[in-house]
Parts: structure tokens; C-alpha cells; sequence
């Protein structure tokens, strides 16, 4: 059984200025063994929030929910876009291996233990077993 221990929301106009935020993100869990692949995970999904979500448009905002367990880290990141389609939630690396896209979902699912999309696709959840 998981008891929550915490639960906070936070909101970020649209910039891809995140280390600070990414680092508030973390602040419960920054003595984590893994911490550079969460901060890592963490930065591709606001990243593409900001770029692909809300096009870059400092005018929208991004939504980040992280709930804290006893067992579970876990991060609700929302953009204002119109969301990805389901068959472009594709997490292999790109075939071309100097694209400088298609990345980021394939570093997401490598860094959280589970990964799930709201049906519309503009929320990610991502949790991390503690």
C-alpha cells in the first residue's frame, strides 16, 4: 500500500529555460542514486512540452503535478497543445542516427519506470519507483 506524502502543482510559461525548474522538480528526491537520468527524463518531457506541445509559445503554459508516495515519485507534465496522436508515441531511437529528432520519447521511457499518456496526449505521467 502507498501512502502520499506529497502533492504539489506548478506551472511554467512556456520557455526552455529548465534547469531551475527541473531542479524544483526534484527537490523531495535529489539524494536518488539514478538522479541524472531522472533530471535527464525529466528535462525531454518538459522539452517537449514547451516545443512540440505548445510551440514554443510563451503565451501557454506548462502544468506539472508531482504526487510523492512511500513508493512511487510521480510527475504529471500538461501542455496547452492538441496533443500527441497515439501512433506517433513512438520510443524507439530514430533510424537515422544523426537525426537530431525522435530522441526524447525513446530517453523518457528509458528513464521512469512507468510512462503513461492522458487519451487526448497533451499529459504525461511519469513514475519512478522509490
Amino acid at each position: 500500500m502507498s501512502f502520499i506524502q506529497d502533492t504539489s502543482i506548478f506551472e511554467l510559461k512556456s520557455s526552455l529555460q529548465l534547469s531551475s525548474f527541473v531542479e524544483l522538480l526534484l527537490e523531495p528526491i535529489n539524494k536518488t542514486k539514478h538522479i541524472y537520468l531522472i533530471k535527464l527524463g525529466l528535462h525531454e518531457a518538459l522539452v517537449n512540452a514547451v516545443k512540440h506541445g505548445n510551440n514554443l509559445d510563451p503565451s501557454k503554459i506548462i502544468k506539472v503535478k508531482r504526487i510523492i508516495t512511500t513508493n512511487w515519485c510521480v510527475w504529471q507534465i500538461q501542455d496547452q497543445g492538441k496533443g500527441m496522436a497515439h501512433k506517433k508515441r513512438v520510443f524507439k531511437l530514430p533510424k537515422n542516427v544523426d537525426s537530431t529528432n525522435g530522441r526524447g520519447l525513446f530517453i523518457i521511457h528509458e528513464c521512469f519506470d512507468d510512462v503513461r499518456w492522458s487519451p487526448k496526449g497533451n499529459r504525461l505521467q511519469l513514475a519512478l519507483k522509490r
